[in-house]
């Protein structure tokens, strides 16, 4: 029964804190943090050890009836990898809160209500074993996501939310489409209508029938990760949510895309996958170098952490379409560190912009003196984002360029250049932000013990994973075994 508490608990607290956040804005923060914590608290201590056979790969499993006449069962399981995935949603979320303590000063309680309800969708992508359910936490992301961004978002908010809830919309009506097309082939093949994630992945049909739904699960997430060229939506998203939205958007909804690509698109279609991986390589490639230069062309500071995003996740694509174990476990890695370094990159540009008013480069300088600690939090998630030795991100672009040179080793060489111009746009940032002349002045305080606290708990996160990073992969190594069948069909030379 915990599985579904973990959602339960994130919806209900969402429900408290919406009526009482209003007359209390305390409240309604404390509320989402102890919610938050207490999934944190849980996962932690459940990891699992053991996966069963690969007809019930879940360590942990809860099955009940839902929709009976149509098949649909309420259908959660956790495994190395969702457990991962649901570690980093319970951490962020409560970075998330602890980032907009001071920010949100308006309408507080359906703040948190929708922050909640956000990584209670999230919660349920990561869980859901039933691909209708799976649907439907993916759908139920939006619209909170939308309201976050809307009423508590910058200047362009508006066009911003409309454009994230276009992209995401077509990207979701592409992933219906497909899920349903899957069960209708699954039923006439065997006379079983259900839309169990361990039933539909040797659904047998035709090579073209396989290509068509293939694409549709790939372009519906491709959309969430995003990948060039459906990447358009992110940048204005970003630099128009409120900080705890731009967490969120980047340590979690993104990685909803980059999971839905490895748990769904290539083990469901594990031919049409290896037909078309080598253009999935390229796109992530070109997603790689494409992200790296518009970041380094940015004035916008919260933007040019946007960018980032684009050139970071073309690597998670081309890890997962390598096909390969040492390219899948960093693609695993680079999700993880992805999350934690860019969402702390976000946190600080937050934390910065409400104390100087101003996300402009240009009007920014010489703040090292100003706030060394804030510096020295910056540094450090700069040199994580450039992949520097001893951090996580440096053990996932490792293992996706080595998983990937052997399968196209030029799209490989292509996505390394960009970790040339990751040490371009990462230095920039310090250099503009925190070294050089202050023009303007500036003068304010540095880090609050609540904000050292945030960093802190996410710089040791990303020491731990590049200098210990065997746990996690000993973690997910028998999910990976298992995706797409017998290891042999889906990631040759195993």
């Amino acid at each position: 029964m915990m599985l579904p508490g973990l959602i339960a608990i994130l919806l209900v607290a969402g429900l408290v804190a919406w009526p009482l956040g209003n007359r209390r804005p305390w409240a309604a923060r404390w509320i989402a943090l102890a919610a938050t914590l207490a999934d944190l608290a849980w996962i932690a201590a459940n990891r699992p050890t053991t996966v069963a056979a690969t007809s019930a790969p879940w360590a942990l499993e809860f099955n009940r009836p839902w929709i009976a006449s149509f098949g649909v069962r309420f259908h959660l399981g956790m495994d190395g990898l969702s457990w991962a995935l649901l570690l980093l949603t319970a951490f962020l979320g409560a970075i998330a809160v602890l980032a907009s303590w001071k920010e949100i000063q308006e309408r507080v309680g359906f703040f948190h209500f929708n922050l909640l309800w956000t990584l209670a969708g999230v919660t349920g992508v990561f869980l859901a074993a039933d691909m209708f359910l799976f649907y439907f936490f993916w759908e139920m992301m939006l619209i909170p996501m939308y309201l976050l961004i809307g009423i508590w978002g910058h200047e362009r908010r508006i066009y911003a939310a409309t454009k994230f809830f276009l992209f995401t919309q077509a990207g979701g009506l592409l992933l219906l489409l497909a899920i349903v097309g899957l069960a209708y082939f699954h039923r006439h093949a065997s006379g079983e209508l259900t839309f169990d994630y361990i039933a539909l992945l040797d659904t047998p049909m035709s090579a073209t029938a396989a290509r068509w739904l293939m694409l549709g699960f790939f372009v519906a997430f491709a959309i969430k990760l995003p990948m060039f060229p459906f990447h358009t939506w992110l940048p204005d998203a970003h630099t128009e949510a409120p900080t705890a939205g731009s967490i969120i958007l980047a340590g979690l909804l993104l990685k909803t895309g980059a999971y839905g690509l490895l748990r769904f698109a290539a083990p469901f279609f594990p031919g049409a996958s290896r037909e078309f991986a080598p253009l999935f390589i390229w796109l992530g490639a070109i997603g790689v170098l494409y992200g790296a230069v518009l970041a380094f062309a940015q004035t916008d500071l919260k933007r040019l952490v946007a960018y980032t995003s684009v050139s970071h996740l073309g690597f998670v694509l081309i890890g997962v379409y390598a096909l390969n174990r040492v390219a899948a476990q960093g693609a695993v890695m680079q999700m993880i560190c992805h999350g934690l370094s860019t969402g702390a990159l976000f946190a600080l540009v937050g934390a910065l912009a409400e104390r100087v008013h101003t996300r402009d480069m240009s009007r920014l300088g010489g703040l090292w003196g100003v706030a060394p600690k804030m510096g020295a939090a910056a540094l450090l998630f700069a040199m994580a984002s450039l992949g520097l030795p001893g951090l996580g991100n440096f053990v996932a672009e490792i293992l996706v360029l080595a998983g990937s040179w052997r399968v196209a080793p030029p799209a490989t060489a292509a996505a390394a250049f960009g970790l040339v111009l990751a040490t371009v746009y990462s230095l920039h940032i310090v250099k503009r932000v925190f070294f050089g002349p202050n023009p303007q002045a500036w003068r304010f305080p540095d880090l609050t013990p609540r904000e050292a606290a945030m960093f802190g708990a996410m710089a040791v996160a990303l020491i731990a994973l590049g200098l210990f990073p065997q746990g996690l992969f000993d973690a997910v190594a028998p999910v990976l075994a298992q995706l797409g069948g017998t290891p042999e069909t889906l990631f040759p030379g195993w």
